[in-house]
């Protein structure tokens, strides 16, 4: 008997609402992916965009602390590379870059999708894959939909911890980066444990379930793509780690 994964999509796929995708993406990828094959990937990339936007904007006030501690390890940072540059000189941009990322965070979720369906595309067609961009930028829309949770997980400590002792966004987050001290860890050491963190992996495996029922291959190469996107996605991160 086939896996169920492996089986082809069907001409009449069950019918269900957006609402009921994102239930069900969390217990039954597979079921949505199969009856959102042939649907566009705008409708959940826009929901996502606004979602995930409103949390950070709210958590905006919360995340102060954090914030100011960052900026000033970026402005040492700058100050030492530059030595010309002033700490006032690095303050006057504070304002204009932090309504630049309240604003970000509504786009980066749109930006994300489209850049991660052409990898989802290219590494689909790698391992046998039958997609078209549509079908893979819907496969990398439903497959970012637990990051909302992980926003409302990262919403919840900003609004019960005392944010204004951390000193990295990265010391809420559920991986082993959240026990380590930005300030004496590398850069690249912290971005690839990021890499490693429970929603970067359930997003990763959610890759590989849409890839092997969308594209009709079986599970085990949809996998191995999904494998492939991670360490591409991983390579910034191991080049920090490797100059620093």
């Amino acid at each position: 008997m086939a896996h169920p994964v492996d089986a082809p999509v069907t001409a009449s796929p069950e019918r269900a609402s957006l609402f009921e995708d994102f239930i069900d993406i969390f217990y039954a990828p597979s079921k949505v992916f199969a009856r959102r094959a042939n649907s566009g990937f705008w409708a959940v990339t826009l929901i996502l965009a606004v979602v995930i936007g409103a949390l950070v904007f709210a958590n905006s006030g919360a995340m102060e602390g954090i914030t100011d501690a960052e900026f000033q390890r970026q402005a040492t940072k700058m100050m030492e590379q530059n030595p010309q540059l002033t700490l006032e000189q690095i303050e006057k941009g504070r304002g204009v870059g932090e309504m630049i990322t309240k604003v970000g965070a509504f786009l980066f979720m749109p930006l994300t999708v489209l850049v991660l369906g052409l990898m989802v595309l290219l590494a689909g067609k790698i391992f046998g894959a039958k997609l078209g961009f549509a079908a893979a930028a819907m496969i990398a829309a439903y497959s970012e939909i637990p990051r909302i949770l992980e926003q409302v997980l990262v919403s919840v400590q900003a609004m019960l911890l005392d944010t204004d002792a951390m000193t990295s966004r990265a010391q809420l987050s559920l991986g082993a980066s959240r026990f380590l001290d930005p300030d004496t860890t590398s850069a690249g050491l912290l971005a690839l444990l990021q890499r490693v963190d429970p929603f970067t992996i359930w997003v990763t495996i959610l890759l590989g379930i849409g890839i092997a029922v969308v594209g009709k291959v079986p599970r085990e190469k949809g996998m191995l793509a999904a494998a492939l996107l991670w360490l591409v996605g991983s390579v910034p991160a191991l080049i920090t780690l490797m100059v620093t």
